[in-house]
């Protein structure tokens, strides 16, 4: 993997976020978040948005890897993300894959789960539109 350089494929909102990526090419990302009090709501349990983020963080740069090649970058038009169960703290990793990788659009799936024990955390859809690079 690694068709793009995980330390800079990401920006300042996915690294406050906390997202930090292992491995990302157009065939697939790895990467995990750190959770903690930084990441709840005001009940003490992650805000869905860090994982909503994570959907769409892990999936563009994978999708983007995929087109690279052809001068694009994918950009996200529908992202549906399911939160399954409650977090406090601890580590997560982030997977992602393509589902359909199409001339104009790409559909990838994003698992979430906790390191601790595998359990599936959240996991989402983004379906992307693969644009011309500026």
């Amino acid at each position: 993997m690694n068709d793009i350089d995980p330390k800079v494929s990401s920006s300042e909102f996915v690294r406050v976020a906390g997202l930090d990526f292992e491995e990302i090419d157009g065939k697939g990302v790895r990467g995990w978040i750190e959770l903690d009090e930084r990441h709840h709501t005001p009940w003490g349990v992650v805000h869905g948005g860090v994982y909503a983020t994570a959907v769409e963080s892990a999936a563009s740069v994978g999708a983007s890897a995929a087109v690279k090649e052809r001068g694009q970058f994918a950009v996200g038009v529908s992202n549906s993300t399911e939160f399954l169960r409650p977090m406090k703290e601890g580590r997560v990793d982030v997977r992602a894959e393509p589902v359909m990788q199409g001339r104009s659009q790409q559909l990838w799936q994003v698992i979430i789960t906790r390191s601790e024990d595998g359990k599936e955390v959240a996991r989402g859809q983004l379906r992307l539109q693969n644009v011309p690079l500026p």
